[in-house]
């Protein structure tokens, strides 16, 4: 995947073949890993109308690749409607994925493997094992759901689409990952503008099947349970978003990646070699401003697992009196 810049001096995503997916506009909002969750909370809601909202979502925009896909809307639409009929801690709805899209799932994952071998970081190569994913088609969230609980205690949960920032990351502390189901439209293989299945699976999924990752999640979970203000909480995502999704850490001399949205990106990926690598200072990531909407220019490492584990889970304990003023 290569950038270009749009008239703003931004930069834009461009699909494998070097092409804009179509009905684009150059806004500079293109991007392949798309975790708009974390961009920010709505906080302008009282504390009670705001907890754990998981049924608010986002309408799929008239830019969507898929927009003009009569076919992938109402299919889109029918997982959507799934998710809002499961109840919570039920069987998880299989969904209607096609022929074409369990292609589209093997040209992601075939494009992905070998860049893992490069660039991710042994604890996620472990993980991936372990779990053991299919190749051929796009895995049902019921399979890797159970999967994923029997190796860290961690079960997934559907929802229709992009949810409150709080109420994604409060609901770790419950070990629930809140997922989606969609997948991307076929023609933009290595461009989504929201976080699909490949992103969820590939990203989040694997490295919560390791009890280490799961249970850093968790930590942040009930880190953000204890933060009342729209101040600290953003902090706290800050710190979320440099860590557990586009962290990286040194191992064996070398730069490997453990974020999810770094793991499930082949251009991200590839424009590591290309950012800014700064030692893992986590009051420092709290204040780092971020944009979600071009590949990531600074990333934070720390010198091994083992240290971002120990400074990390020291001060999502502490949280918020680690919060400075």
């Amino acid at each position: 995947m290569g950038g270009s810049k749009g008239g703003d001096g931004r930069e834009e995503r461009e699909d494998a073949d070097g092409t804009l997916p179509e009905g684009s506009e150059r806004s500079g909002l293109l991007r392949d890993h798309a975790d708009a969750r974390q961009v920010a909370a709505d906080e302008t809601k009282a504390a009670p109308a705001r907890t754990a909202d998981r049924h608010a979502i986002v309408a799929l925009d008239p830019d969507h690749p898929g927009f003009r896909d009569p076919e992938y809307r109402a299919r889109r639409n029918r997982i959507a409607r799934m998710a809002l009929e499961h109840t919570p801690g039920g069987v998880l709805p299989d969904a209607p994925y096609t022929a074409e899209e369990d292609r589209l799932w093997r040209t992601i994952v075939e494009a992905l493997a070998p860049v893992h071998e490069r660039l991710a970081c042994a604890e996620y190569l472990e993980a991936a094992r372990r779990l053991d994913l299919p190749n051929e088609r796009i895995p049902q969230l019921q399979e890797v759901s159970a999967r994923i609980r029997a190796l860290s205690g961690f079960r997934l949960e559907p929802v229709a689409g992009l949810v409150e920032a709080r109420a994604f990351l409060e609901s770790l502390a419950d070990g629930v990952f809140l997922c989606t189901q969609y997948i991307r439209h076929h023609s933009t293989p290595f461009y989504t503008p929201e976080p699909d299945v490949v992103h969820e699976v590939l990203g989040h999924a694997v490295t919560l099947a390791s009890p280490r990752f799961a249970g850093l999640n968790r930590l942040v979970g009930e880190a953000v349970r204890r933060t009342p203000s729209a101040g600290e909480l953003e902090r706290l995502a800050h710190v979320y978003w440099f860590t557990l999704e586009f962290g990286v850490v040194r191992e064996e001399g070398q730069v490997k990646a453990y974020g999810t949205g770094l793991l499930s990106s082949v251009g991200e990926l590839d424009a590591m070699s290309r950012a800014e690598l700064v030692p893992l200072d986590l009051e420092q990531a709290s204040r780092t401003e971020y944009d979600p909407t071009h590949y990531q220019p600074r990333l934070y490492y720390a010198g091994s697992l083992d240290a971002l584990e120990s400074s990390l889970s020291r001060f999502l304990r502490a949280w918020p009196s680690a919060a400075g003023s």
